[in-house]
């Protein structure tokens, strides 16, 4: 599949790198380029040469703004109901992508059936995913939704087996199974207890889901060289738009403060994880995919390491256990994708 960004951004963190190093997910075309966008790139990140240093503050910058996206749910839900600072979050993003696309960019607006794409992409990476993930997130510790969030790239992997007709290795399927197994191992002491229900748990790996098979649909869909910044606005504000109903049906004044706790948690959300992240995450690509795939072992470890710190959850053997899971399954995809 070729992919041309145009100085756009890709909200789709571990889709892209499932792009650049995975056969299983491509078309027949293979000539990729990636270009970091200056308006947003840092001023360290504008320079022709990359040293190690450089190399290494970027990877672990990227693994720690990628890796708060739970906590900062978490510390949102504790003054709001989750679809609102869901739909909140979604118009943001999408405000940001969209001025920069079209009003700065001068990128042209999607047509005929584009549309129906974006409503289906949106949907299922919007409004199903992030939707149930903040639902999720309130039956669940932030260092267990950091912890299934790093499962994608293998849930994508294998679903691709189905949905592109790959061949079903051996290794994706352990690696499946080690994914799952780690989620459950760093759930299972935390499991009937408020900070970890077992609905909560089942509603995240669903919410993973749909994001997996909405990767997919991206991938097998012909996007007509419409840049991903265009595709990302809009599916995103679609995304937002069919969550609103859902929102204010539910929408419950006492429950809802918009102090600068709530605006913390959702800016952050929307800027330093869905846009300086994935800005950080392309710069690495261009540099080097593989070495850049690495540096996505580490969201794990800085999620329940950041969830612990702002948040007290517990980190006890079975934590240390499910990480060490979870890498592992993540080194088998990582190993038979290359292959």
């Amino acid at each position: 599949m070729r992919l041309q960004t145009q100085d756009s951004v890709n909200y789709n963190l571990i889709f892209l790198y499932i792009q650049q190093l995975s056969p299983l997910i491509q078309n027949n075309q293979s000539h990729t380029t990636i270009k970091s966008s200056p308006i947003f790139a840092p001023s360290f990140l504008m320079t022709q040469t990359t040293n190690k240093y450089t190399w290494i503050a970027a990877g672990l910058l990227f693994a720690a703004l990628w890796a708060s996206a739970s906590t900062a749910t978490k510390i949102g839900l504790t003054i709001a109901q989750p679809l609102v600072i869901a739909v909140v979050r979604f118009g943001v993003a999408a405000v940001i992508m969209l001025t920069y696309t079209h009003l700065i960019k001068g990128n042209r607006l999607p047509k005929g059936k584009e549309w129906k794409q974006l409503t289906i992409y949106g949907l299922l990476n919007i409004t199903i995913y992030l939707g149930v993930y903040v639902i999720a997130m309130q039956s669940v510790t932030a260092g267990i939704g950091a912890l299934a969030v790093a499962t994608n790239p293998v849930i994508i992997s294998f679903l691709s087996v189905f949905f592109l007709k790959k061949k079903l290795t051996g290794p994706i399927v352990a690696a499946l199974l080690l994914g799952a197994a780690g989620v459950v191992c760093a759930a299972w002491p935390l499991l009937g207890q408020a900070a970890v229900t077992a609905k909560g748990l089942a509603l995240i790996l669903f919410s993973m889901l749909s994001y997996s098979v909405g990767a997919i649909y991206f991938s097998a869909k012909g996007w007509n060289g419409l840049p991903l910044f265009t595709i990302n606005g809009w599916q995103t504000l679609i995304g937002g738009l069919l969550l609103l109903p859902f929102a204010l049906f539910n929408y419950n004044t006492a429950l809802n403060h918009f102090n600068s706790t709530f605006w913390l948690s959702v800016l952050w959300l929307a800027i330093p994880v869905s846009i300086a992240a994935v800005l950080l995450w392309m710069w690495l690509l261009q540099r080097n995919a593989v070495r850049a795939g690495l540096w996505l072992f580490l969201c794990p470890l800085f999620g329940f390491a950041i969830a612990a710190w702002l948040m007290h959850d517990p980190i006890s053997i079975y934590t240390l256990a499910g990480i060490a899971l979870v890498i592992g399954g993540l080194v088998i995809a990582q190993r038979s994708t290359k292959r």
